[in-house]
């Protein structure tokens, strides 16, 4: 029993840490995501140019992207199960990364809506 006491403690008073190792083994379960969503692949494509050039990622959402492109392509917070399979995956599998230096599906992700480029800007 007291090993078990310990480890409970241990999870409580390093929450941070704890919750940390978790993440990075499961991705945690909601991520803080952007995406540019296009029907067409050539219009992805060209916006996956313009992001390997150095834009902002939400400069080039909101030019190219067919779904919340007046706020940049953010999605806001979405949680495990809430997403299309291969968007969720993708999105669970990236590290976090931020608008001035994205880290980013190349190639786009084929989902039922069209091609994405994902980001994600945070994890929990």
């Amino acid at each position: 029993m007291p090993p078990k006491k310990n480890t409970n403690a241990s999870k409580g008073n390093k929450s941070k840490e704890g919750s940390s190792v978790k993440e990075e083994k499961k991705g945690g379960n909601a991520v803080k995501v952007r995406h540019i969503l296009c029907e067409k692949q050539s219009k992805i494509l060209e916006a996956l140019e313009k992001l390997k050039a150095g834009g902002k990622f939400n400069e080039i959402a909101a030019t190219y992207s067919e779904d919340k492109a007046r706020s940049g392509g953010d999605l806001g917070w979405m949680t495990r199960g809430s997403m299309v399979g291969p968007f969720q995956e993708a999105a669970f599998a990236l590290p976090v990364s931020s608008l001035s230096s994205p880290i980013y599906t190349d190639p786009p992700v084929k989902t039922k809506f069209g091609y994405h480029i994902i980001m994600v800007e945070g994890k929990k």
